[in-house]
């Protein structure tokens, strides 16, 4: 590629958390420059956020319909390579479906859609369409988790026995979306959020990560969803029992009233000769525990020789500087970059540049919460994995 690629944002204007985080992300190499935007659903926040990051005010639009027609009509020379939905998620189906309708390739936040219906109905777009789609399951771009699974499949640890996956947070410890809260408040409305609260929203990010660490499927479970703060309408904390594809058995645990706790999102997983753990708040560590051996304690951006190549390629600093959340994002959006450029060249982009989450894994997303809330209705112990 001679240029950057262009990127059109729905959603994201001024003071929206994640929006910033995208640009962040899609800013980090270069690769990349946003030149047009339907930032907001409300008129005077979308115009004053296109100003705020300097675009083209001929490409800040006030719906995500505008923009998509008028952008598919520009010169090949202005117009957009993809587009980025950060939306609340009951607003992402409809905005996919027209982008990639329009050409454009798509990079959207999880959960995918609203339903498992609607991401069913977008993976056939994504196949028939032959465009490119980025899920931004962010923990899967640390360079440390990339090698805890290049080394589970490369046998490692031996058949792997068991997985401990957890998720605990804080911040839903009060009633807070009753509280002037906008976070909270979309996320406990099952109108917006789904039929799932705390395992739609970070349930989703353990089981995924779960499987990209083993690379293997959960197959059954066993849930149990509650509803700890007195008139909340979704689930805010809640448990799993796990069965994957390769026979091992596995322990989810996700709670946002978990009171203290940040953003603790840890992964243990066991094979025969020995296991990892990883944890997100520390996240430059890999500790490799042995079955005949002392523990090994494996970190980022050091020469020792043993690591991949998934790995070498997603470290961005030397080590003792933290690979954290915004460098895993733009790993992301780099590989995302890299193999949209190729697909451009018609090249065939490397097998490390396409290691980042695709539509299929947004399908398993809402398959996993179908599932995980047809087990907590269910008497029967365990429920087939559905899809």
């Amino acid at each position: 590629m001679t240029r950057k690629l262009r990127m059109g944002m729905i959603g994201g204007g001024k003071d929206a958390f994640i929006g910033a985080i995208h640009r962040i992300a899609a800013n980090m190499d270069g690769l990349i420059e946003l030149v047009a935007g339907a930032l907001s659903i409300h008129n005077e926040t979308a115009i004053e956020s296109g100003k705020m990051l300097f675009l083209d005010p001929e490409r800040t639009y006030l719906d995500f319909k505008t923009m998509l027609e008028k952008e598919a009509a520009m010169p090949a020379d202005k117009r957009l390579d993809f587009v980025t939905i950060v939306t609340p998620n009951f607003a992402h189906f409809e905005p996919a479906m027209m982008a990639l309708d329009k050409g454009f390739n798509v990079v959207i936040e999880k959960p995918i859609t609203f339903s498992l219906e609607e991401a069913k109905k977008l993976k056939e777009k994504v196949e028939a369409t032959g465009l490119t789609l980025l899920l931004t399951h962010t923990y899967t771009g640390y360079p440390m988790v990339k090698q805890a699974r290049q080394m589970v499949k490369d046998g490692a640890l031996g058949k792997i026995r068991k997985v401990w996956v957890e998720y605990p947070q804080g911040w839903l410890s009060k009633m807070s979306e009753r509280e002037g809260n906008a976070q909270a408040a979309w996320r406990t409305d099952p109108s917006k959020s789904g039929k799932s609260g705390c395992m739609g929203d970070i349930g989703t990010h353990a089981a995924n990560l779960a499987e990209y660490i083993t690379g293997s499927n959960i197959t059954q479970l066993c849930a149990d969803l509650n509803i700890m703060v007195p008139g909340r309408a979704l689930d805010d904390d809640g448990n799993v029992l796990l069965r994957f594809d390769n026979g091992a058995a596995g322990v989810l645990m996700a709670s946002q009233v978990a009171a203290g706790e940040e953003n603790a999102l840890k992964i243990r997983v066991y094979g025969e000769k020995g296991g990892l753990e990883w944890a997100q708040q520390e996240p430059n560590t890999l500790l490799v525990k042995w079955l005949d051996k002392p523990t090994e304690i494996y970190r980022a951006g050091n020469g020792y020789g043993f690591q991949s190549s998934y790995m070498t390629a997603n470290t961005r600093t030397p080590g003792g500087h933290p690979e954290g959340y915004l460098e895993a994002f733009g790993n992301l959006y780099r590989n995302f970059a890299r193999t949209l450029s190729a697909k451009i060249d018609g090249v065939t982009p490397s097998p490390e540049s396409l290691d980042f989450p695709s539509v299929a894994e947004g399908v398993r997303g809402m398959a996993f919460i179908d599932n995980v809330v047809r087990s907590a209705q269910s008497d029967v112990k365990w429920t087939n994995f559905e899809i």
